[in-house]
């Protein structure tokens, strides 16, 4: 039994079951917070965890050029583990300071009550990032256990201890407060699952710091303009919206998260795939179909029994918002689909494909700062992203008429 339960935690099955385990305690937290915050307290709180998600491309970007380096040329693994961890503990700490410093614009940007919220959000940036280079080299040594680990260890506490203390401190400052402590947890277990000495090794001039940061920081701005692209409308709302409004908006992009973050295993699965030349086209018609196809579930089941649903986005004092919860489900769907296409493109890597969602960004700041409802803020980014779908769409066709192309465009993602 217990040889059993290893295999299939040290495989790419365990790593799909930890990130469901991962997602699940994620989203109880946003169950239980509005709960205990309400419309007011949550709209901050949401619009604050909104931001951190956008920092977190950062270590998103560290932990893709890790995985990838070390599963590419496993020769120089430990050149290129020396390499990441230096990269990622100036970045962990330049990021922390820039983000201190950066303290008092984004307490006015989130309408924030204290200031020290905005620090509490600096000083999680740090722990978050450091996470993206310990789980980058975990991928690439292909430790899917201690990886899953990790995973697991990234959304329980936040539930746990995040809810512990709202239920004793029901204020945006100590919801922040549990966030910030549980980002430590899957720190620790990587540190634990890496202490192992470093091994000798030979320099090689493609693996120096310079090198893996470029790549890194060449990584994240594709996957930076995705996730500000979800996350900008909430911030929108928090500026064109009542305080009272803003929070309604916030419980419905609970719905949006969850239509766009349970699907994530159809993203682990088809990655590998839209990276090989022969297989890129069938495996991006069946991730979209698969995610389409779900997204329609969720999407009538949010229409038909919005009763039931309203109580997984706050309960009676959302009530406002259920008759408009299938746009949000929608929302979360369109988001979904572009996801898949981004990593898409970051397969063939490629970079121009991206320039569309900056352009998109744009236009929904620009139309979104003149809404002055919850049902038309989210019909404007329901249309924005409906539009971004069908280019991103558009460019993917065109670029994949050859299935065997390796290559879309010139500029590549990696800078090495």
């Amino acid at each position: 039994m217990r040889d059993t339960v290893w295999r299939l935690a040290d495989s790419s099955s365990g790593i799909a079951v930890s990130m469901a385990i991962m997602n699940f305690a994620t989203y109880g937290f946003v169950l239980v917070a509005p709960k205990l915050l309400g419309t007011a307290g949550y709209g901050a709180l949401g619009s604050s965890l909104n931001l951190m998600l956008v920092i977190s491309v950062g270590a998103l970007g560290l932990q893709a050029t890790a995985a990838r380096r070390i599963s590419a040329e496993p020769q120089h693994v430990a050149q290129i583990e020396d390499s990441i961890m230096r990269v990622t503990y100036r970045a962990a700490a330049a990021l922390g300071l820039i983000m201190l410093l950066l303290s008092p614009l984004i307490q006015a940007l989130l309408k924030l009550d204290h200031l020290e919220t905005a620090v509490i959000i600096a000083v999680s940036a740090v722990p978050m990032t450091l996470m993206g280079g310990l789980a980058g080299i975990l991928q690439g040594e292909r430790r899917w256990a201690a990886l899953g680990v990790l995973y697991i260890a990234s959304g329980v506490p936040r539930l746990v201890i995040g809810g512990a203390i709202i239920a004793w401190r029901a204020t945006e400052f100590w919801a922040l407060v549990g966030v910030g402590i549980s980002f430590w947890a899957p720190v620790l277990v990587g540190w634990w699952a890496l202490r192992h000495e470093r091994r000798p090794h030979a320099d090689s001039a493609e693996h120096t710091g310079m090198a893996l940061l470029k790549e890194s920081i060449a990584n994240g701005q594709a996957l930076f303009a995705f996730f500000a692209l979800s996350s900008i409308d909430l911030i929108v709302a928090r500026n064109v919206l009542s305080e009272h409004d803003s929070g309604l908006y916030a419980g419905g992009l609970i719905l949006t998260k969850a239509m766009l973050f349970l699907p994530q295993f159809v993203v682990i699965v088809a990655f590998p795939s839209m990276s090989t030349g022969s297989e890129r086209r069938r495996a991006l018609v069946v991730s979209l179909s698969l995610v389409g196809a779900l997204g329609a579930v969720g999407t009538l089941a949010a229409w038909l029994l919005s009763g039931i649903a309203i109580n997984f986005v706050g309960g009676e004092k959302f009530s406002e918002v259920e008759p408009w919860l299938w746009v949000f489900a929608i929302l979360g769907t369109l988001l979904s689909m572009i996801q898949l296409l981004v990593y898409s493109v970051l397969a063939r890597q490629s970079s121009r494909s991206v320039y569309v969602v900056w352009v998109a960004l744009a236009v929904m700041v620009g139309a979104g700062l003149m809404a002055d409802t919850v049902l038309g803020l989210v019909t404007v980014v329901v249309v924005v992203d409906l539009v971004l779908l069908v280019v991103l769409l558009g460019i993917s066709a065109w670029f994949l008429r050859d299935s065997t192309t390796t290559v879309d465009e010139p500029a590549p993602i990696s800078t090495t």
